[in-house]
């Protein structure tokens, strides 16, 4: 019983918004459990959004990951010639691009597991026999899964940690690091509705008759 009531803890602290209790709550074995069902809960709630909205389903990892890059261009592309032409430099434009090319990576990689090019052993796969390639995919659907939870835990517990104490982004005055921190646990909630989205397909391909390996391309459509 004590694993639920820290859960109420975890709930409670939220529902305050106060980092420093949301970063005690975080501490405890019950957030995992807790990682594992905000996952589902907001992995399925995503999804839905992609099906009531098919733009989103598209576009929206790659617009942040290309609005991303611009940004990281032009502030590298800005910062040689501040530098070299006018002798001066910002303090914060060798701080934010990192933070910046990390969000593009987070989302990037979400982005690709929808696309199954992570890894898919495609050409080894479509000589198993059918049940075996199902049997893969679903492999890859609970993999891909458990690691969004660690990953939404570990990134959500360094977040609150960063916001509790005022961490501010180097070179900078007030820009806080946990904004762009929090980015990593949005990742990886837009990841987890990938691997639903990836599976559910899978089932109704294996029920339907359809091929269940497809070729994966790097950068394709979805």
């Amino acid at each position: 019983m004590a694993i639920w009531s820290e859960i109420g803890e975890i709930l409670s602290a939220f529902a305050s918004q106060d980092s420093f209790e949301i970063r005690n709550a975080l501490k405890s074995d019950a957030a995992w459990l807790f990682g594992a069902f905000a996952t589902v809960a907001s992995g399925l709630l995503v999804l839905w959004i992609y099906k009531k909205v098919p733009w989103l389903d598209r576009h929206l990892e790659r617009t942040i990951m290309v609005y991303s890059y611009l940004a990281i261009a032009f502030i590298i592309f800005w910062g040689v010639i501040d530098r070299f032409v006018f002798a001066n430099q910002q303090p914060w434009s060798t701080t934010i691009p990192p933070l910046l090319f990390m969000i593009m990576a987070w989302f990037g990689a979400a982005f690709n597991v929808r696309l199954r090019t992570h890894l898919s052993f495609a050409e080894f796969r479509s000589v198993m026999p059918r049940a075996g390639q199902m049997a893969c995919l679903t492999l890859d659907a609970v993999l891909w899964f458990i690691f969004s939870v660690i990953v939404l835990v570990t990134t959500a517990r360094v977040t609150a940690l960063s916001a509790s104490n005022f961490q501010i982004v180097l070179g900078t005055d007030n820009i806080m690091q946990w904004w762009f921190l929090i980015t990593a646990p949005m990742a990886f909630v837009l990841m987890a509705s990938r691997v639903f989205e990836n599976f559910f397909e899978d089932i109704r391909n294996f029920r339907s008759g359809e091929p269940l390996i497809k070729q994966a391309v790097i950068g394709g459509d979805v």
